[in-house]
């Protein structure tokens, strides 16, 4: 998989979109047009960095419609809109759902620039973030039930001792299930654990963390 920043250019005025690819070309981005939002989701984009250069107003759904669509569909591309069309209504609404900018067109070269870049930056924390979601979720699977119930019991703040007799275990064993979780979760204290039982109910609000 390539780690190159594609940026995705949706809009349906022909020689603009082919304008800006020509101009991101030549500015070194990788880029790729697209006539509407029933392209885009046809052709769905490949787990890679990048953005969206949007418009606003499309044939059939609208540049607001596609936003919501990507956050549907679990492909969390950072969102510019560029539009001939601005009105406050609209540009509020894409600010609330994540957008990163909101241009009105004509837009100068480097304020272009400047919003794509942005988007690629939140893109690349939004990346690192979900990466290491992904290896606490991966961590914290592999604890067996005893190994699960010891880890609330340190984030609950209990000792060993009073573990132990919640649990009807040697204290000792305790111990050792205390190192095991530990070990798995690549934590060196309990209040190391502390924090990643706060990041794991982050990640499943719904959830309890057992």
């Amino acid at each position: 998989m390539s780690t190159r920043p594609l940026i995705h250019v949706v809009d349906d005025d022909e020689s603009l979109r082919t304008a800006l690819l020509r101009l991101l070309g030549a500015a070194g981005y990788e880029a790729r047009g697209y006539a509407s939002t029933g392209e885009f989701l046809l052709d769905p984009p490949p787990d890679r960095p990048g953005c969206v250069l949007l418009d606003l107003r499309l044939p059939g759904p609208s540049g607001l419609d596609l936003q919501q669509a990507l956050a549907r569909r679990g492909l969390p591309l950072p969102v510019v809109f560029l539009t001939g069309h601005a009105d406050v209504a609209s540009s509020v609404r894409a600010m609330k759902a994540g957008a990163v900018d909101f241009l009105t067109k004509p837009v100068e070269r480097e304020v272009l620039f400047e919003a794509v870049e942005r988007a690629l930056e939140r893109d690349a924390r939004q990346r690192e973030a979900r990466g290491e979601a992904a290896v606490l979720r991966e961590r914290f699977a592999s604890l067996t039930p005893r190994e699960r119930e010891v880890f609330e019991g340190i984030t609950a703040g209990k000792l060993n001792k009073q573990i132990a007799g919640e649990l009807g275990m040697a204290e000792r064993t305790v111990k050792l299930h205390r190192a095991q979780l530990m070990s798995k979760l690549g934590a060196t204290s309990a209040a190391e654990l502390g924090r990643l039982a706060e990041r794991l109910r982050q990640l499943t609000p719904s959830e309890p963390a057992h």
